[in-house]
Formats: structure tokens, sequence, C-alpha cells
């Protein structure tokens, strides 16, 4: 028969407590100091920086509530505090007031004469550029005029639109010279060869044509892409076409033999612009999943990609003679500009909030963007000075919408610049004489 539990363990409960008793303990302490510890620690966090006000503060506050009697009537008892409780205690302890950091600048003096040096530094003073103006308005077109190329002998320039007619045009007098027809739907994408007597021209019919000027008949086909052709570009040393559009993809063609060298892909969207220049980054596109992709045009990768843009980008300029290029979408901060080859952003054009549709440069750094909604920009392109802004005119009997500018391009010498807009016309401006 066992012994009851309840006495057995009564009496081994007092045996413990007589041991423990016995032996002094430090976890108490221990334990009151990692508290205390814990407690310092959670006031400096949260209070360290809200103890006392800065003195420039402080000499601004005037006095708050009725001021206190320095001493009491003897008629008035004060009130004593009861006992403490051990963490107001150890507060008490631990609040050693910090010591007012002095500011860095004396005076307000000093402030605004540092604030002074940074706009100075900042400020780079644009270069000066004439203003432009509307010089001729070109109509013949039956639809939205959508591409544009000047031809590097300067006397002509060519035209594609909606109404599937590539026209050519006297630069200097604005006449119809030829009506090239062919293409099955929009002409979007226009290159005149400065080596061949070739005019190159792409449209939504998922063509890439090649035009021999000479018998002003078409003696290439490029057949590979499977959606429109947006744009398109002619290498300026190699014989070497660069074409892009719906498909997500820009393909590399051999001039000549009409085989498709590369076929660029990686854009997620709509490839709405490409580019071609000398040196690498070769071959940069555009696209409407809002990234620019430099290329190695040898080995048909991608070098970079650049993700700067919130939206879809959707023109791009190289300069002429500067080793950069410049990239138009829509939404804030639209315009930027890029060093050559890494890729490295250099700054934004502020100011022109719109769809940005067509970007082009002179070798004088006039720059220029044309957006949807009809609003024309003119940039100092070193320093990214706005220095005109214009608004598309629509042609009479045109409604007010139909402002939208959709291709430009300046001509061989910097001094005129052609647009194609919704009201179906081609418009040249010129810069103003002194």
């Amino acid at each position: 028969m066992l012994a009851p539990l309840d006495p057995l363990l009564r009496h081994s409960a007092r045996r413990t407590r007589d041991i423990f008793a016995s032996c002094p303990d430090d976890s108490l302490k221990q334990d009151e100091k990692s508290a205390h510890l814990h407690l310092a620690v959670k006031i400096a966090d949260e209070y360290k920086h809200y103890r006392e006000l800065p003195p420039a503060l402080l000499a601004q506050q005037g006095p708050v509530g009725p001021a206190r009697p320095k001493q009491p009537p003897s008629s008035q008892k004060l009130i004593t505090a009861g006992p403490s409780s051990d963490t107001s205690r150890m507060i008490a302890a631990i609040d050693n007031t910090p010591k007012a950091q002095p500011s860095t600048f004396a005076t307000s003096n000093k402030l605004s004469e540092a604030l002074t040096l940074h706009k100075t530094t900042r400020t780079v003073k644009p270069t000066y550029h004439p203003p432009w103006k509307l010089v001729r308005v070109i109509s013949g077109h039956l639809g939205w005029v959508r591409s544009v190329a000047v031809e590097p002998g300067n006397t002509w320039f060519a035209t594609g639109a909606g109404d599937r007619v590539i026209k050519i045009w006297d630069l200097a007098s604005g006449a119809l010279k030829l009506s090239l027809t062919g293409h099955i739907s929009t002409v979007r994408g226009l290159a005149v060869s400065p080596r061949h007597p070739y005019l190159f021209s792409c449209g939504e019919d998922k063509m890439v044509k090649c035009w021999d000027l000479e018998v002003n008949k078409v003696i290439r086909h490029y057949h590979g892409h499977l959606s429109g052709v947006y744009a398109l570009s002619l290498h300026p040393t190699l014989d070497v076409l660069v074409t892009s559009g719906r498909d997500a993809s820009a393909r590399v063609w051999d001039m000549r033999t009409k085989s498709q060298i590369h076929v660029l892909s990686g854009h997620s969207a709509t490839v709405a612009d490409v580019k071609c220049q000398e040196s690498d980054p070769q071959v940069i596109t555009g696209s409407m999943d809002s990234t620019i992709r430099l290329w190695d045009l040898a080995a048909g990768k991608t070098m970079v990609t650049l993700t700067h843009h919130k939206k879809s980008v959707r023109a791009l300029a190289i300069h002429p003679t500067e080793y950069s290029f410049a990239s138009g979408s829509a939404g804030g901060n639209n315009i930027k500009k890029w060093k050559c080859p890494e890729g490295a952003f250099v700054f934004n054009f502020p100011g022109h909030n719109a769809i940005i549709n067509t970007l082009s440069v002179n070798p004088e750094g006039v720059f220029f963007s044309g957006g949807d909604n009809g609003t024309l920009t003119f940039w100092d392109y070193d320093t990214g000075t706005p220095f005109q802004n214009m608004d598309d005119v629509p042609q009479p009997g045109s409604l007010e919408a139909e402002a939208g500018v959709f291709c430009s391009t300046f001509d061989a010498t910097g001094t005129r610049l052609i647009t194609g807009g919704a009201d179906k016309t081609i418009k040249v401006y010129a810069e103003q004489s002194q």
C-alpha cells in the first residue's frame, strides 16, 4: 500500500524552500539589471530627439500657461508624492538630458551663402538658339502622316501615311514629285540609303520593301515579321537594315541577300522605334514595355536594358556628332538623355507633358520633341533647357483633336525641320533669321 502523496509533497516543498533560502541568489538582481537596461534603451530610442527643443526654436517659444509661483504661500500645502514605483525610480535615474548640439550653420547668413553656392554649381547656361517658325504646310496625303525621311543630297524628302502611299516631295518648293504605291496598309517607317539609290519602307502590312529609285520600283522584300512593322533604320557603314514592330522583336537583315541575320528578341511588347549607329551600341530599340535595349550587333544579344521610363517608349533620337541619344515616352519626366556606350542616364528634359511620338536632334544641339496632343517643344540638347514651345495648328477642315505630331526629321543642314501629323499635312519649320 503506497503512502498518501499529499504529506510527502508538503514535506518536499518545505525542504526545497529551506535549501534555496540558505543560498543567496543573484538572479533577482540580474533581472532588475536587465529591466533597467531594457528601459534605458527604449527611452533613448523613443525620446532622445524630443526631450528638448533646439536653442533656435526654444528662443521663439513664448511662455505656455500661467507662471508657476517661486515659493508657495504658507497657507498652501505642497502635495507630496507617495511611495514611487520601481519603474519611476529607474526612469528618474536614467533621464540624463542630453546637451543640445550646436547647428552646423552658426548664423542664417552662413546658411544662405551655402544655398547660393549650391545654386550656382547646378546652374549651367544653355547655348542660345534662334526661335523656329512655321514656313510651309504641304497637303496631299489622305491619311495620318506617320513617317518622313530626307534624302542625303538634301534635294527631296519622302513621307509615308495612312493612305498607304509613299510620296516624294521637293524640299525647296514643297512640290510633289512622285507617288509610290505598293503597301496595303499604313506606311510606318522610311529610310533613304546614303550609299545606294535605295529607299526602304515598312508598314502595318508586315512588309519591308526596298525601292530602287532609278526605276521607282520595289526590287526586294524582306519577309519575317509576324505583325505590323513600326520602324526601320539603316546602319551607317554596313549593308544592314534593322526593322522592329508589333511582334516584340527587332530583325537585322542583309540588305543585298534579303536574309535575316538576327532576330533581336527580349522585349515583351511592341518595339516602337529602332536606331542604328556606327559605334557600340550599334542598335538601340525602344519598346512599349517601357524599356530601352542596347544591342551587341555581332552577337545579336542585349548588352544593356534601361528601365528608367515608367511608360511605353515610343521615340529615340541619336545625336549626329555627340556620343549620346535621347528617348521619349508617355508620362512625367518622359524625355531622357543617355550617354553611350554603357547607356548611362544623364538627365531628364522636364516639362513636355504629353505622349511623345517623335524626337529629332540636329548637329547644332537643337532638340525637338513632338507630342500626341499637338504640342511641340524645342530644347537645348546640352543642358535640357526648353527655349521654345509651340502648338501644331490643324489645317482648316480638321478636327481640333487632329493636332498630333507623329514623325519629324531635320534636313541634312539641320536648318529645316519637317513634321508629319494627324491633320494629314506635312509642316516645314525653319530657324528665324536675325
